[in-house]
């Protein structure tokens, strides 16, 4: 991955059209995004009636009517229902929802801010630092540790790392795109250096739940977890979308964005700050999750094109999206076990990556 690509090349930027195509293009954007907000909905209505207590979706939305005081529809038959629903399911989904849109993006405007479209949010080191944080938890209390230490842990240390990350790369007072990505490099491999070791040292126990945090699953979410991590993730969102314009001005690159009033240090702290908060909080109770926050507003990008006013939007709903396809997936595919989801979003990702890289090169797309 190279950092130094110019945005005109990377096709980050915006491109001049006219106000006709842009109203077309911008009528067109917003028709896709309500689209996936549609889709997530059902999705959602599936998921909630999937599994070993099979709930038809119009009980589903019963429930959820009866819930807000509607007397609208009919309540779960099954007389496991309700309490599957609203202490298992419903948990479990909302919390994939929200760390799928805070890893969408997360990914979305690191790749904004560093104006190269391979970057994810895994680069600046909060993903390594937070599963040192989980690692160290796990080895001293061991299995049986506190979910709330683990997470905790997981928190602080992913932003410890993160800081470090920006602070190393500075030069006289100032960081730039390729010293980000290289330090990034750098403090990950290091990490990932005292996360094998401690994995070496835990018994085998402690061991098994280290590998598996760092696959990444929700099956353990609760309602505590949803309200600790909620506002964090709604916070950084919010965030993102106010750097939406100036990270479209960053894309023509720094010399250019400082010319139009751009304070370039600044925006870029802002967003590595961002960037962490909404990383660690979505790792915190999730695990790592691999490929969301690349793919997603990579395929975003691709679709809606580079102006972050709908690409954060897209790549926020889109994160959520896969987070819940792959966690109903987890959950469905292979009877009573509980798949890691981190799993399938890396068998998924992998390749289609690939196949993205192979299109647009083919197809000319410049970066």
């Amino acid at each position: 991955m190279s950092a130094g690509v110019s945005a005109k090349k990377q096709g980050a930027g915006p491109v001049p059209v006219s106000g006709e195509r842009r109203r077309s293009r911008l009528t067109r954007n917003i028709a896709i995004i309500v689209g996936m907000l549609i889709a997530l909905a059902v999705l959602v209505v599936i998921s909630a009636g999937s599994g070993k207590v099979a709930i038809p979706p119009s009980e589903v939305l019963g429930s959820l009517a009866h819930h807000w005081h509607l007397d609208i529809g009919p309540l779960p038959s099954h007389e496991n229902g309700e309490e599957t629903l609203w202490n298992v399911r419903f948990p479990r989904i909302v919390l994939g929802l929200i760390v799928g849109a805070g890893l969408g993006a997360g990914g979305c405007l690191l790749q904004g801010v560093l104006a190269n479209p391979l970057a994810e949010p895994g680069i600046v080191g909060v993903s390594s630092g937070a599963a040192i944080g989980a690692c160290l938890v796990i080895v001293v209390g061991g299995s049986g540790s506190s979910e709330w230490a683990l997470a905790g842990a997981a928190f602080v240390f992913g932003l410890f790392t993160t800081a470090a990350v920006y602070l190393l790369s500075l030069r006289d007072g100032a960081s730039s795109t390729i010293m980000l990505v290289l330090t990034g490099i750098a403090v990950n491999a290091f990490a990932t250096g005292i996360i094998a070791y401690l994995t070496f040292v835990a018994n085998p126990n402690d061991r098994e739940q280290i590998v598996f945090w760092q696959l990444g699953s929700v099956a353990a979410a609760s309602w505590n977890q949803v309200w600790v991590s909620a506002p964090l993730i709604v916070a950084g969102c919010a965030g993102a979308l106010a750097l939406s314009h100036k990270l479209d001005l960053l894309a023509l690159g720094d010399i250019q964005a400082a010319s139009l009033g751009v304070n370039v240090e600044v925006v870029r702290r802002q967003a590595i700050v961002l960037v962490a908060i909404l990383t660690a909080a979505a790792v915190a109770f999730a695990g790592i999750i691999m490929f969301v926050g690349l793919i997603v507003p990579h395929v975003m990008r691709l679709i809606l094109g580079p102006r972050h006013a709908t690409l954060l939007p897209a790549s926020l709903i889109g994160g959520a999206l896969v987070l819940v396809c792959a966690d109903l997936a987890a959950r469905t595919l292979i009877g009573d076990a509980d798949l890691p989801i981190g799993m399938f979003t890396s068998l998924i990702g992998g390749p289609l990556f690939f196949i993205l890289l192979r299109r647009s090169r083919h197809a000319g797309v410049g970066w």
